[in-house]
């Protein structure tokens, strides 16, 4: 659902008048790379990375100048896929800490799952362009998870009322705006109305999309904060 939801982004993003304004797009959605969270946290044995590194190399064979992973968990793999593939990674990771940069944003909280959380890979990001970050306690942080694996992953309605208290609680440590780092958390945004700053790393990474395939992008989506600029 989140590949399928990444595509319909890059359509609306894209500022077209006509067909030949979008973008051409490959698509592949392979549900069966291993579990990339469970691999990070020492849970699993099997790496994910040479099932993505294959589909990489078959993006490129078929012609692919960028490659966007709708898959945040897999960014922690970023480095070994470049040097695997030879056709430019965009990395949303930095992409959002630096529009968090651009929009003067000081502290922000972060929803990601355990494996993202565990890499370090938005508190490295953030940190490095100046950013302070928070994120969940312990007892938050199993309701997230709970959420994208029980609620999204499984097909069923996320827990809205669940989602609100965890973002009340990174709300009321400071933060400024929350990432919506995993790519099931973009669906509640989707889906339902949760109001005033959030960015939503889907939508910062198909926007990188459209700007690194010479597309145009519509206005309203220069500042990615909701109800923002």
């Amino acid at each position: 659902m989140a590949t399928a939801y990444f595509i319909e982004l890059i359509v609306n993003m894209t500022d077209a008048q006509n067909d030949q304004d979008h973008l051409d797009m490959i698509v592949f959605n392979c549900p069966s790379i291993p579990d990339r969270t469970k691999y990070i946290l020492g849970e699993s044995k099997e790496s994910p990375v040479k099932a993505m590194a294959l589909i990489g190399k078959r993006l490129a064979e078929l012609g692919a100048d960028h490659i966007s992973i709708p898959c945040i968990t897999a960014h922690y793999f970023y480095n070994d896929l470049v040097r695997l593939i030879d056709v430019p990674i965009l990395d949303a990771v930095t992409e959002t800490a630096n529009h968090l940069k651009e929009q003067g944003v000081k502290k922000v909280g972060i929803l990601a799952t355990d494996g993202t959380l565990a890499g370090g890979l938005f508190q490295d990001r953030l940190s490095s362009v100046g950013i302070d970050h928070i994120i969940p306690s312990s007892y938050a942080q199993r309701g997230v998870m709970k959420i994208i694996y029980d609620d999204i992953k499984a097909g069923r309605p996320a827990n809205i009322e669940l989602f609100g208290k965890i973002t009340r609680e990174l709300r009321d440590s400071g933060a400024e705006a929350i990432i919506l780092g995993c790519t099931e958390l973009s669906l509640i945004k989707r889906d339902f109305s949760i109001g005033a700053g959030y960015i939503d790393v889907m939508e910062v990474l198909a926007k990188a999309s459209i700007l690194s395939c010479n597309r145009l992008l519509k206005k309203q989506y220069y500042s990615l904060i909701s109800n923002r600029g």
